[in-house]
């Protein structure tokens, strides 16, 4: 699905990563992966601070990621009649403890 819709000079991951402080790029990473793992409708969108993940080309993100100094802020969308959900993890916690929140999020999104 990569390159099918253009939205002008987009941004890919790897020059986006560069940004990331080194210490906490193996979480993102592994956040990333993780949101990659849950379909083949997964769209990523690398935005200037931070990456979408969208479902399908519907373009409904379901979990928005933003690294910091120290961890990731993850914002969870499951619907758009619920409030975002604010995640922040530190880069010694795993994935595991928030990956059935993102997975729940994922299936719930239309």
């Amino acid at each position: 699905m990569e390159g099918i819709i253009s939205f002008g000079n987009k941004r890919n991951y790897e020059s986006f990563k560069k940004q990331i402080p080194s210490s906490v790029l193996p979480l993102f990473n592994s956040i990333r992966e993780f949101c990659f793992s849950l379909g083949d409708s997964v769209v990523e969108d690398v935005r200037m601070h931070r990456v979408v993940f969208c479902k399908s080309m519907t373009f409904r993100w379901f979990a928005d990621i933003e690294p910091e100094r120290d961890g990731v802020i993850i914002k969870i969308q499951k619907s758009r009649k619920e409030s975002i959900q604010i995640i922040q993890i530190k880069k010694e916690q795993k994935i595991s403890e928030f990956s059935q929140i993102i997975k729940e999020a994922f299936e719930e999104i239309h």
